[in-house]
C-alpha cells in the first residue's frame, strides 16, 4: 500500500504542471489592427507555445481608442488572466494602470520610461517589463536624404500616443542636425490622416512615417496623395510596406520582436520575476528589415545606391514581392 501510495503521488506531481499549462491564459491587447502589430500578435503567441502548447490567448483589438484599451485591460483583470501584454504604448499603459496582481509584459514600446510605465530601462518593476521597439529615427531620415535631396521634410504623428510624440521629437531633432526644415501634422486618430497629408504635402520634398500605429493604419491614405505629388515616403514599418507603395522602409521585423516577447512571456510563466529583467531592445542585424520599393523608385525617378539594393531584405519590383 505504501509503494502504491508513493507512485500515485508521484503521478500526481507529474501531472501538475501540464495541468497548470492547460489553464494558463494570456490576455494580448494591441491598439489596432495593421500588418506590424498582427505580425508582433502571431509572434507572441508562437513564442509562448514554443514552452507551453496548451495555452490559450485572449486577443483583443483596441481598434484606435484609449477607452477601448481601458476596457480590455479591465476585462483582462476581472477574468484573472495569467499574464497581459500590451501591444504598442496605449495598450500597454492601460494594462499597467489597470493590473496590478499579475505580469504585464509590454511589446514594440518605443520609450516604455517616458511612456511611465517602469523607472528604468536597465531594470523592470514589479510585474512589468517588455521589449522596445526605439528606431534609428536619424539614420532612417539620412537614407531617404541620401537617395533624394529632402530640403524639407513632412512627419505626421498621432498626438496622443506618447511613443509617436517621441519620435517626432527624435525626427526633429534629426532634421535640424542635418539641416533639413521639419514640417509635422499631427492627427488625433487614423480618419484624420488623409486631411493632414494634404495639408503638408506641397510644402514638403518627402515624407517621414515612424512606427505610429495610428498613422501606420492609415498608411494608404499617405502613399495615395504622396504619389499624385510625386513625393517619396520613407516608413519605419517593412511589414505594412509589403503591400503599401512606399519608396522604402527600413525597420524591425516585428514578427521576430512578437516571437522574443512571447519568449519573455514564457520566462516569466516558468518563474522569472519581471521586475529583474531589463528592458530588452532589439539590437541584433538580423532583428532589422530594409524594403525597397523598386517600382515606386521608378515612378519618381530616383535610383537606389547599389549597396542598399544589395543589403536589401525585401524588394519589390513589377508588382512582386522578392525575399533575399
Amino acid at each position: 500500500m505504501k509503494r502504491l501510495a508513493a507512485v500515485m503521488v508521484a503521478l500526481m506531481l507529474m501531472a501538475t504542471p501540464a495541468m497548470a499549462e492547460k489553464n494558463i491564459t494570456i490576455g494580448i491587447s494591441k491598439i489596432v489592427a495593421h500588418p506590424a502589430l498582427d505580425a508582433l500578435e502571431q509572434g507572441v503567441m508562437d513564442g509562448v507555445t514554443e514552452r507551453f502548447p496548451e495555452a490559450t490567448f485572449d486577443l483583443q483589438n483596441a481598434n484606435g481608442e484609449i477607452s477601448t484599451a481601458a476596457s480590455i485591460a479591465q476585462k483582462f483583470k476581472a477574468e484573472n488572466v495569467d499574464i497581459a501584454v500590451g501591444i504598442a504604448t496605449p495598450t500597454a499603459q492601460a494594462l499597467v494602470n489597470t493590473i496590478k496582481n499579475a505580469p504585464v509584459i509590454y511589446c514594440a514600446v518605443t520609450d516604455p520610461v517616458d511612456a511611465g510605465l517602469i523607472g528604468s530601462y536597465d531594470v523592470g518593476e514589479k510585474n512589468v517589463t517588455g521589449v522596445s521597439d526605439m528606431t534609428p529615427v536619424k539614420e532612417q531620415i539620412q537614407f531617404l536624404a541620401g537617395v533624394k535631396k529632402i530640403k524639407s521634410l513632412g512627419h505626421i504623428y498621432s498626438s496622443s500616443e506618447a511613443n509617436a510624440v517621441r519620435l517626432a521629437q527624435l525626427a526633429e531633432e534629426a532634421c535640424r542636425e542635418l539641416g533639413i526644415a521639419f514640417v509635422p501634422a499631427t492627427v488625433s486618430n487614423s480618419t484624420e490622416v488623409k486631411q493632414a497629408i494634404q495639408t503638408i504635402i506641397r510644402r514638403v520634398d518627402g515624407i517621414y512615417i515612424s512606427n505610429d500605429n495610428t498613422v501606420v493604419s492609415a498608411l494608404t491614405s499617405i502613399t495615395d496623395v504622396a504619389a499624385k505629388h510625386n513625393k517619396p515616403v520613407m516608413s519605419a514599418d517593412p511589414s505594412s510596406a509589403e503591400t503599401i507603395p512606399v519608396l522604402a522602409a527600413w525597420g524591425f521585423d516585428y514578427y521576430k520582436m512578437g516571437k522574443r516577447t512571447g519568449r519573455l512571456v514564457a520566462d516569466v510563466l516558468s518563474g522569472t520575476k519581471p521586475e529583474t529583467v531589463p528592458t530588452i531592445f532589439m539590437t541584433e542585424p538580423s532583428d532589422i528589415d530594409l524594403l525597397l520599393n523598386l517600382d515606386v523608385a521608378k515612378d519618381l525617378g530616383v535610383t537606389f545606391p547599389e549597396e542598399a539594393i544589395k543589403n536589401a531584405a525585401t524588394l519589390v519590383k513589377d508588382g512582386k514581392i522578392v525575399k533575399r
